[in-house]
């Protein structure tokens, strides 16, 4: 199928005024009620203001407390978020205690004047009391409307989730209700003022829906991501109120901060206090274990014990040195003695001088001396001297002495030495067993050093912990008590009746937008322009008059001028002398096809000339009906009839001088069969010889194929649509056609529109 044009391609401003001025009742409508309901919000809602604070959060380490006590404290959960900050002066167990404080989960409105009610924070005529705990357990708001004459009687009505539940009239104060809710009074305040009427109304809830109340109308925000600082605000009518309510914000959120550090300190110190009678325990401990070791090592200080036994083994070693060497020396003495090569030489000097110190020594050199005088005299005497003999008889007896006396000095020398071994080794074992006790000493002492520190540490822990629990500061600091801002944060009543009014302007705009958007018709010549690329011939006026033919001669009425424009239009697009036919058709019946029909080929005849009008809706005639004529014989008959003349079926001069017409005639069983016969070309050619114009008034091209069999007969088309009855979806269809070129040289009409002030009065078409 075709495409209509795509509006959204341009905006005509011309066309949506000209819509708008249509349509101005919508525009009265809307700008009325929305000026009601502004006025209605005026009355009913009072201006409201803004009220700030600020608080400053500090971190722990700035609450006074020492670096060491800091450290210890993260033990217990310290935290210096702010993020964590902004949940805790939120949260909903800060708000229930604001509201208990404040008893704010009671909302006192007193009625000022018509739709006008105000909001006392304080100052209030008419309390409501009860029990303390109905507050903390009630689930549901109950409503109270108190309502006082000039005589002082009150009637009072109780209500619950829509429900009444009671209702006391001409009551004197105090007025008791009792309800399944609980037992509640109202009485008086010392605002009340006798004698004046009041309508007061007070909204009781628990403390729980005062907090979500709160949590709604309280906003909590971090000031900036680089400070510590938390903003509040609140709007309210009652700037005394929102101050109120933001102090006691930051005055339990600060009273929570204390008794949580408070507690956290306690905290602290009950463990400061167990851990140090602990140690108490562990030093006692400690002490003993130190004082046992030295009493059974017999160790009065372990480091004077290590001098005096390193230098009792190095006396020790030096004497079993002295003796070992001494010992040493005697063997060689022997040695060298023992070998009969020495018999003759002298013991050597080194030897006999390291051992003097032995009795032996002084033998020695005696056998030496005794050598020296044989060697003198076996200088001067011969081999058998008999004073060699002799010295050498005593040589060899001092040798035999020696050999003894060393002997059994070698011996001695051996005793002294195990003797002195016996001694370092005691030494050495003595120092063996030092370092043992010293690594258990050291244990000792360590353990005991540990403690001492710790005891230290903790006592002193427990004196801070002692001053913060004296000195406890609140977290966070209040850099802005709870300030009004001076304007009124509401629009002002001006202010909201401009909006009101715009709104309502644009609710018209929008309503007339949507109703454009959901139509699927169209109702003036602009519309129609706008979705079509097709030529428009021109539109005809709703018809109000209920007769067919309008156009009359000596008439002068607008429909004759609307005729007349559409004639011209016609004539124009009938530029060539051989274009007589023109097919009158529709999409569908009920769009005034026939009624334009009529009405143009008597206007062609206003011209004098010579029209014809045939009606070709052969399956639904109704030409005759409307002109109130006998239909036979007609176009069917003479078809189908094969043989007689055309004018036996054509009126002559039937409503208009100029004007002829053939009527359809009976309903064939073969329409379509009929109108491709070779009899109705020949018709068709034998008439265009008779007439000037040839008006066809044929079937709806939208329900029947009959008009498109009528399309090699006929040299223009004039395709009729009515406003408010034709659908966009049948102008896709004629758009369809009219791309394809299967209707030749088309021009549509629009019927139906709205009578315009430039012709005095309406009318239009009547339907097929």
């Amino acid at each position: 199928m075709g495409n209509i044009k795509d509006k959204s391609e341009y905006i005509d401003l011309e066309a949506i005024i000209r819509v708008c001025r249509q349509k101005w009742y919508i525009f009265v409508i809307c700008v009325v009620c929305c000026l009601g309901l502004g006025i209605f919000y005026i009355r009913t809602h009072n201006a409201q203001y803004l009220v700030k604070a600020n608080m400053l959060i500090t971190t722990d380490s700035s609450d006074g407390g020492g670096g060491a006590l800091s450290s210890l404290s993260t033990l217990f959960g310290s935290s210096a978020n702010v993020d964590d900050e902004l949940y805790s002066v939120s949260s909903h167990s800060v708000l229930r205690d604001v509201a208990k404080q404040l008893g704010i989960n009671k909302i006192h409105l007193t009625k000022t004047g018509f739709l006008q009610k105000r909001f006392d924070f304080e100052g209030y005529p008419v309390d409501v009391v009860c029990n303390p705990a109905i507050a903390d357990t009630l689930r549901s708001s109950i409503v109270f409307t108190v309502k006082v004459g000039e005589d002082g009687l009150a009637d009072v009505k109780m209500k619950a989730l829509n429900q009444t539940l009671a209702d006391v009239k001409n009551a004197k104060f105090p007025v008791e209700i009792k309800s399944p809710l609980g037992d509640y009074t109202v009485v008086t305040t010392p605002d009340y003022v006798p004698g004046e009427d009041l309508k007061s109304t007070i909204f009781f809830s628990g403390y729980d829906k005062a907090a979500e109340d709160l949590a709604e109308s309280v906003k909590i925000d971090i000031a900036s991501r680089k400070a510590n600082v938390i903003e509040m605000e609140m709007e309210s009518e009652n700037i005394d109120y929102s101050r109120a309510v933001l102090n006691a914000v930051i005055d339990q959120y600060n009273l929570r901060g204390v008794a949580q550090d408070n507690l956290r300190h306690q905290k602290t110190l009950d463990f400061l206090n167990k851990r140090l009678e602990l140690l108490t325990s562990d030093l006692s401990d400690v002490e003993g274990d130190l004082e046992s070791m030295k009493s059974r090592q017999g160790i009065v200080d372990i480091y004077a014990e290590v001098q005096y036994q390193f230098a009792k083994k190095g006396e020790v070693e030096s004497e079993l040195v002295t003796a070992e060497t001494q010992q040493e020396i005697l063997k060689l003495i022997r040695d060298f003695l023992s070998d009969s090569a020495n018999a003759t030489s002298l013991v050597p000097n080194s030897l006999v001088n390291q051992s003097q110190a032995d009795a032996s020594g002084q033998a020695i050199n005696s056998y030496n001396e005794l050598l020296l005088q044989r060697m003198r005299i076996a200088q001067t005497a011969s081999p058998g001297n008999a004073a060699l003999k002799t010295i050498d008889e005593q040589l060899e007896a001092m040798r035999g002495n020696l050999l003894t006396t060393l002997g059994k000095s070698i011996e001695s020398s051996q005793v002294a030495i195990n003797e002195l071994r016996s001694k370092f080794g005691s030494a050495q074992s003595a120092l063996g067993q030092i370092p043992n006790q010293e690594r258990v000493m050291r244990d000792i002492l360590r353990q005991r050093e540990i403690k001492e520190h710790l005891y230290k540490f903790l006592l002193q822990e427990r004196e801070q912990v002692a001053m913060l629990l004296a000195n406890a500061n609140e977290k966070g600091r209040v850099i802005d008590s709870a300030y009004a801002l001076n304007d009124e944060v509401s629009m002002s009543t001006k202010m909201i009746l401009a909006v009101a009014f715009i709104m309502g302007v644009l609710l018209a705009f929008f309503i007339i937008y949507l109703q454009s958007m959901l139509r699927t018709k169209f109702s003036t010549r602009d519309e129609l322009e706008g979705l079509l690329n097709a030529p428009i011939l021109g539109e005809i006026c709703l018809n109000r008059s209920g007769e067919a033919v309008v156009v009359k001669e000596k008439g002068s009425s607008s429909t004759a001028e609307l005729f007349r424009l559409v004639r011209s239009n016609l004539l124009f697009m009938l530029n060539n002398p051989t274009d007589k036919v023109v097919l009158m058709t529709s999409t569908k019946s009920g769009e005034g096809k026939s009624f334009i029909s009529i009405n143009l080929a008597s206007s062609l005849a206003m011209m004098g000339k010579k029209v014809l009008l045939i009606g070709l809706d052969i399956r639904n005639p109704r030409l005759a009906e409307y002109l109130q004529m006998a239909p036979t014989p007609g176009f069917t008959d003479y078809i189908a009839g094969g043989q007689g003349s055309v004018d036996r079926i054509i009126r002559k001069n039937a409503f208009m001088p100029g004007l002829d017409i053939i009527f359809a005639g009976p309903v064939p069983p073969n329409p379509s069969e009929l109108l491709i016969s070779p009899r109705v070309d020949e018709f068709f050619k034998e008439i265009r010889g008779m007439y000037d114009y040839i008006i066809v008034d044929s079937a709806p091209v939208g329900m029947v194929s009959d008009t498109l069999s009528l399309v090699r007969v006929s040299d223009a088309t004039v395709y009729v649509c009515r406003a408010n009855y034709t659908t966009k979806n049948d102008l896709r269809f004629f758009m369809d056609l009219y791309d394809n070129k299967r209707l030749p040289k088309v021009g549509l009409v629009l019927n139906g529109t709205t009578a315009k002030k430039a012709y005095g009065y309406g009318y239009g078409a009547k339907s097929e």
